[in-house]
């Protein structure tokens, strides 16, 4: 088979689970999307790589979310500024998608990037926990721990009281 036909056939069958946990990290389904694009280009301009992994979604997720977090520290001042508040992504700017939605993406985005990244592989990806820690080059306990303190946290954002302040701990998990 060759590289082209290998690389359809995975954009196929991994195409959108991808998007949806990448728009997880990143809050935004245009941008997701082009990771999960650019990833894929990845693999056409140098498909050696790709063609000998053992595990091809687990090669692109690393890839896609590498480009998400380059673009994530491209744009890390507007980053900043949503996660302490002073501006708020309003459910019109995400069309088509439930206001829940847009507060768990929101949510999500107050989040430090390691401790996002583990919520989003475990929770949204459906990914164990061996799994998040070999995508992510971290030991499982990292892990772990990450995804107690960020569960809390999510808890307390979207809680229907008034939205608690972001800890040091949050900002630097």
């Amino acid at each position: 088979m060759s590289a082209e036909e290998s690389v359809r056939q995975a954009y196929e069958a991994y195409y959108q689970r991808l998007v949806t946990q990448i728009a997880g990290l990143v809050g935004n389904l245009a941008e997701a999307e082009d990771a999960v694009h650019e990833a894929f280009a990845r693999v056409l301009g140098s498909p050696a790589s790709f063609l000998r992994a053992d595990d091809a979604e687990r090669w692109l997720r690393v890839a896609a979310l590498n480009v998400a977090r380059t673009r994530y520290r491209r744009r890390w001042l507007f980053d900043r500024l949503v996660r302490s508040g002073r501006v708020e992504i309003a459910p019109s700017a995400v069309p088509g998608v439930s206001g829940d939605r847009v507060a768990l993406l929101t949510a999500l985005r107050r989040l430090a990037p390691p401790t996002r990244e583990v919520v989003v592989l475990y929770h949204l990806a459906d990914l164990p926990v061996a799994e998040v820690a070999a995508t992510l080059g971290i030991p499982e306990g990292t892990v772990k721990a990450r995804l107690a303190r960020g569960r809390a946290a999510l808890a307390r954002f979207l809680s229907d009281d008034e939205p608690a302040p972001m800890t040091e701990e949050v900002r630097h998990a």
